[in-house]
């Protein structure tokens, strides 16, 4: 198979044209060389404009053409090699060719690299992905399809990537609602994540850090660093959490002891059942579904209550487990949400999906070098799954949810305010 080079000395319309009568053999390779072509022209231009015409004695220009060479520019994931015109200027540096440099610095290879992986391509793989074994345009040693190369313009890229997003600014962001919750990635290496709902009911990943396990020091490491990039804790927000109480503890000491916290109703029904014998899991799903869609909040509590009571003789422990965080259990119903939004934020289903994403984007692999590597899967991996969040379903009934959380806070505000004058007088 002969090796790719293209001369852009060559009339770039007899390029072309030639081409053209092979395209029914190879597409890929008309083009390759159609664009090789355009690249050849503007590349004789920026020549012509450092230099002026060619044999011309213009001692008004800056440079002088200084022969040819050849580089290598991306090309459908590897790299093709072009001959292009050396400019040098009067003093003997070499001057650049404004197209050229365009051309090169715009990354396609590493935008290739990392759709191609987190759409599961393996490094051993990406060959075959972007060039076909019998096509026209051949793949030599160099051409940066290789496993290693691929996988150094990923972390190249992911690396970049994250580093801007993990430092830009959410002051900007309307931020109604924040989910958070962990991924265990492996023994001793735990990543939590968060995820923000904007009053339009646009989904935003807003960061990811990683630790030993989910404390609340990993927690308190991420709110700090959501608020060093502009999130105001003096905002009242609604914060949905599986139900870790390093997560309730770390957010109440971030945002003041009377945040809102809703505690994952799927979580806890699943808790709860998997520790029930099978026989009783009708009528204990029934009962809660019961509670959680009821609109009056001390109803929904007496009916959870009952239940713990029916219990007790039959699963103690369980019966202890319905009552613990029964408060952050119906937040959603004490704010009076309409059930639509409030069947939306009851649940971490959104952080849910995202985590979905990460381990389908994260299967290849095998083995997580370290903490660094981790971070960076996670982050290209989120990244992917904001592309296909979708507003959320009861995005119509926000405005509700943010009345409610303005009289929240004007209530707890007056709330301490007389506590402080009891404890003053």
């Amino acid at each position: 198979m002969r090796k790719t080079i293209t001369s852009a000395a060559v009339v770039p319309a007899a390029i072309v044209e030639d081409a053209w009568q092979d395209v029914g053999a190879s597409f890929e390779r008309f083009c390759l060389t159609s664009g090789i072509a355009t690249l050849a022209s503007m590349m004789a231009e920026d020549a012509t404009r450092l230099c002026g015409p060619r044999y011309g004695r213009d001692a008004g220009k800056n440079g002088h053409r200084w022969g040819r060479t050849t580089g290598k520019l991306g090309f459908h994931g590897g790299k093709v090699e072009v001959e292009r015109p050396r400019v040098r200027a009067r003093d003997g540096g070499e001057m650049a060719l404004a197209s050229w440099e365009s051309a090169m610095t715009e990354d396609l290879l590493g935008n290739w690299a990392l759709n191609l992986m987190l759409i599961n391509v393996s490094t051993r793989k990406f060959g075959r992905a972007v060039r076909l074994p019998e096509g026209d345009v051949s793949a030599p040693r160099g051409a940066g399809i290789s496993k290693s190369a691929v996988s150094r313009r990923f972390v190249a890229l992911s690396t970049e990537r994250m580093k801007e997003w993990m430092g830009s600014d959410l002051s900007e962001l309307d931020l109604l609602v924040i989910q958070i919750d962990g991924i265990h990635i492996e023994d001793n290496l735990v990543l939590l994540a968060a995820v923000g709902i904007d009053g339009d009911g646009g989904k935003h990943p807003l960061g990811v850090i990683e630790g030993a396990t989910e404390n609340a020091a990993v927690v308190q490491a991420l709110l700090d660093n959501l608020i060093e990039r502009g999130l105001d804790p003096k905002v009242c927000r609604l914060f949905i959490i599986d139900g870790a109480k390093a997560l309730s503890k770390a957010i109440r000491n971030t945002f003041g002891r009377h945040t809102p916290i809703q505690r994952c109703q799927v979580h806890k029904a699943r808790n709860i059942l998997d520790r029930l014998p099978k026989p009783l899991h009708a009528s204990v799903r029934k009962a809660l579904r019961q509670a959680w869609e009821m609109d009056d909040a001390d109803k929904a509590e007496r009916l959870i209550r009952n239940l713990a009571r029916r219990l007790e003789q039959d699963a103690p422990g369980v019966s202890g487990s319905i009552l613990e965080g029964l408060d952050e259990i119906l937040t959603v119903v004490r704010m009076d949400l309409p059930a639509e939004l409030r069947r939306s934020l009851a649940c971490t289903n959104i952080i849910e999906n995202m985590m979905g994403t990460i381990r389908r984007v994260c299967r290849n692999v095998k083995r997580w070098r370290d903490a660094k590597m981790a971070l960076r899967w996670t982050a290209a991996a989120m990244q992917e799954a904001n592309k296909g969040f979708r507003r959320l379903n009861a995005y119509k009934q926000l405005p509700a949810l943010r009345a409610a959380l303005a009289a929240h806070q004007a209530k707890n505000r007056i709330n301490s305010d007389l506590e402080q004058q009891a404890k003053v007088a």
